[in-house]
């Protein structure tokens, strides 16, 4: 019986990686500073600490990291050391992206639903992009890629459900039409990564001239 490749089995070269990072984190950013535009929450440790920076007097990027930092931990044992680095190095650009986004960027107003779809769609871009150079922002990010690769579960329906279930779990943080947007948000987020995010479907190698 033939064996499905497996993400590991991708190889990039040391400089595609790096921009990969860049990129996907650059875009993941854009995708958060939409969400904080309107207020919306989204799933994952994103979601949780954009729920903290209402209740504690730290930034975003730094509530991320921190939420993030188990999760590096369990990479290093789980999904090797080169693995655990390169998402800790995603998540920590994610982080300063994001805090200094308002330095280049200023919007007036942005209606809440634009926000939801477009914020969700690059977060699930970005995520995409590093998702396929072997890295990811961490948190449930590591759990959803390493039950993929062990027992072929969908990244992107696993992250829906566990993202769809923290949302559910705001409801006391926010109003109704927020977490409605929200839902929507962490729906395009996911359906971008189960769309998309198919090992099986994906090849590092060239394609024949």
């Amino acid at each position: 019986m033939n064996k499905e490749p497996s993400l590991s089995s991708n190889k990039h070269s040391l400089s595609e990686n790096i921009i990969a990072i860049l990129t996907g984190t650059f875009i993941v950013a854009q995708g958060v500073f939409f969400l904080q535009q309107a207020d919306l929450l989204t799933g994952g440790t994103t979601g949780l600490a954009l729920v903290m920076t209402h209740f504690v007097d730290l930034t975003f990027g730094q509530l991320y990291f921190m939420a993030n930092c188990p999760f590096y931990l369990m990479a290093w044992f789980r999904m090797g050391r080169s693995f655990a680095m390169t998402s800790i190095v995603s998540g920590g650009l994610v982080s300063i992206i994001t805090d200094n986004l308002y330095r280049v960027v200023e919007i007036n107003w942005l209606d809440p639903l634009y926000c939801a779809v477009i914020g969700g769609l690059l977060m699930g871009l970005g995520m995409l992009i590093l998702f396929r150079h072997r890295t990811s922002l961490g948190g449930f990010n590591v759990l959803v890629l390493f039950l993929q690769e062990r027992f072929g579960i969908s990244a992107g329906k696993m992250q829906m459900g566990i993202d769809i279930s923290i949302l559910i779990g705001s409801f006391f943080f926010a109003s109704p039409i927020t977490l409605a947007y929200s839902v929507i948000g962490a729906f395009m987020l996911n359906l971008v990564l189960a769309m998309n995010h198919k090992p099986s479907r994906y090849s590092a190698s060239a394609p024949a001239s």
